[in-house]
Order: structure tokens, then C-alpha cells, then sequence
């Protein structure tokens, strides 16, 4: 960890009350887009990775700067091109004239958020360089194992139309992305509104403050395992995840982190919602973001075109949903 001040305490319902403070602070900047920035919020809580995925112009990077400006975070960004090499991410070693000694240059990745932007532009060998950091929030080079700051989050982006020059994201890789957000264009009394936005404020962007930092958003994040899961929620969260893996659509369905990372998710729901318990419609609402990017249709079923978030969705109207009444800790 490189956080220098010791970590506060903070409840979930605390703990809750600043993260929409931020994203408060953070839709000053992003205009018309409260359920993408709810998502990110979530992933940070949650303690994952997200990738955004939809088209260029759509706000990603003013999204991920203002989400480091507002909690506190040191911010890099990651151009990813086809000629990017592994050692431009991670860093490498070089040699120092002075000492005549080799010495490490930290590469972007050493932050604590990471826009790696247009991901899918670069060629395997390099999409794989960021694959450990995120796996494992450290980098390894010439056999040294550097840790990376505390906390590290990374907003990726990938371009969803197919152009020449692009390489699809592996199935591992998609798996280590605690979800996918898509943003989409704005309706068209909003993106007025932003034009007018723009022209009276007579700055390119909104000017945030900065409401949190690393060892708070770690006490955010710490937060989450003090809410409350129900023995049926965790069936119904297996249970959903099980239906991806016998549906007749697919034809790979979630692995075991999906289950993982709805639960988290889901637990972060409720912390923004100012509640320590989980409930079904926490998971509900979750489903399509972190499962349908870890399962892969049937191949005929490209051309109908149904996707991977309808079948999700449909999967959530089938599976049955836990007739429990949350329970606050106090009553257990």
C-alpha cells in the first residue's frame, strides 16, 4: 500500500453518503448519464475493474478523469495503438549513466486510476501486460515483483464496432473486468442542455473538488463486508450464474468469478443505497452488467442479432426470485 494515513472506519451507511457525494460531484462534468456513473461508482466500491464499451465522443475519458479528481485519486491514461509495446505499460528497466546502474522506469500502470483507452487497438501480447496488474495489482519485470498503488482501478474502454485494426478482448481477459458499462448517446433536450452548459460556464470542463482520497476509498471499500447476505440471496446469485451455463443460447456461460463479482456488485448497491443488508433487487439490477460480458452466444445466433445482455435479462425474469424480507443485523 502506499497510502501514507491510516485508513478510517466507516460504516456502510457512511460510507454510502460519500460515494454519492461523489457522483454527485462527478455528474457536474458528465451530463445525462446517471446510471453509467452509478455503475463506475460501484465498481470502484466493489473493488474491480470496469470496461466501458460503446463509441468514441461519448464522454469515457472526461468520466474516468472526473472520477479521479473527485475521490482523491492519482489518474493516468494509456493510449492503447497497435505498435504499444508491454514494457510502455508496465515500465521497464534502464541504465543510468550517473550510477552506472540499472534502474527502474515505473511505467503508466504505477496509479491508482488507469484509463486504458481504446484497449481493444492493441495486439494481444500487450493486452496481456495489463492482464496481471489487473489480476493481481502487481507488475513483474526482469523477475522483480513491484506492487502497484492502493487503490487500483481500471476504467478500460473498447470501441464495440469492428474496425480494421482491432483485436478482441480474450474471454480471460473480459473475465477480469468486474463489469461492463455501456453510456450511448444522449437524448436531444440533454445534449442541448450540455451545449448550453458549455458556452455559459466559457471553460472546456467543469472545475471538481476533490472529496476523498486513496486511504478513504479503501474504508469505502471495507465498508462492503460489513452488509449483510442472506442465505437465499447467495442461492439466488448461484442460482442465476448456473442458469447461464445450461442455457441454450449460449454457449459459454458465467464462470464462478461472475458469481463473485455479482455479489460484490451487488453489496455496493446497497452501501450507495445507505443500507447494510442485501436485497433482491440489488442483485437484480446487476445481472446484465457483471454476467453478459462473460458469456459467449451460439454463433447462429450473430446473424438474429441477440445479444449476450438481452439473453441475461431474460435469464433474470426466469430464474425465481427469493421471497425474503430484509433483515436488518439489529433483528438477527
Amino acid at each position: 500500500m502506499t497510502t501514507t494515513h491510516p485508513a478510517p472506519t466507516l460504516t456502510p451507511q457512511q460510507a454510502g453518503t460519500r460515494a454519492r457525494q461523489v457522483l454527485d460531484e462527478v455528474a457536474r462534468a458528465v451530463v445525462g448519464k446517471p446510471e453509467a456513473l452509478e455503475l463506475v461508482m460501484l465498481g470502484v466500491l466493489a473493488g474491480g475493474h470496469v470496461l466501458i464499451e460503446d463509441l468514441p465522443g461519448l464522454g469515457k475519458t472526461l468520466l474516468a478523469r472526473s472520477f479521479a479528481t473527485a475521490l482523491g485519486l492519482d489518474f493516468q491514461r494509456i493510449q492503447f495503438t497497435p505498435d504499444l509495446l508491454p514494457s510502455d505499460v508496465t515500465g521497464a528497466p534502464f541504465y543510468d549513466q550517473r550510477t552506472g546502474e540499472m534502474v527502474f522506469r515505473p511505467g503508466p500502470v504505477f496509479t491508482h486510476l488507469l484509463l486504458a483507452d481504446e484497449l481493444n487497438r492493441t495486439p494481444p501480447k500487450t493486452q496481456a501486460a495489463l492482464l496481471e496488474a489487473m489480476a493481481e495489482a502487481q507488475v513483474s519485470v526482469d523477475g522483480v515483483t513491484r506492487p502497484l498503488p492502493q487503490p487500483f482501478v481500471v476504467l478500460a474502454t473498447a470501441n464495440p464496432i469492428e474496425y480494421e485494426g482491432t483485436y478482441s478482448l480474450p474471454e480471460a481477459q473480459l473475465d477480469r473486468f468486474l463489469l461492463r458499462v455501456r453510456m450511448g448517446y444522449l437524448p436531444v433536450h440533454q445534449e442541448a442542455a450540455m451545449l448550453r452548459a458549455r458556452i455559459d460556464r466559457a471553460a472546456p470542463e467543469a472545475v471538481l473538488t476533490r472529496l476523498t482520497d486513496p486511504a478513504e476509498v479503501l474504508a469505502m471499500r471495507a465498508a462492503l463486508e460489513r452488509v449483510e447476505v442472506s442465505d437465499a440471496l447467495v442461492d439466488y446469485v448461484v442460482a442465476l450464474v448456473d442458469a447461464t451455463r445450461s442455457h441454450p443460447q449460449l454457449q459459454v456461460g458465467s464462470s464462478p468469478r461472475g458469481g463473485l463479482a455479482l455479489l460484490q456488485l451487488a453489496r455496493a448497491k446497497a452501501v450507495l443505497a445507505g443500507r447494510d443488508y442485501l436485497i433482491p433487487e440489488d442483485v437484480k439490477t446487476l445481472a446484465v452488467p457483471a454476467l453478459a460480458h462473460r458469456v459467449s452466444l451460439r454463433p447462429e445466433l450473430w446473424v438474429r442479432q441477440i445479444n449476450a445482455d438481452d439473453v441475461i435479462a431474460g435469464l433474470v425474469d426466469t430464474v425465481p426470485t427469493p421471497a425474503t424480507v430484509p433483515t436488518a443485523p439489529a433483528h438477527r
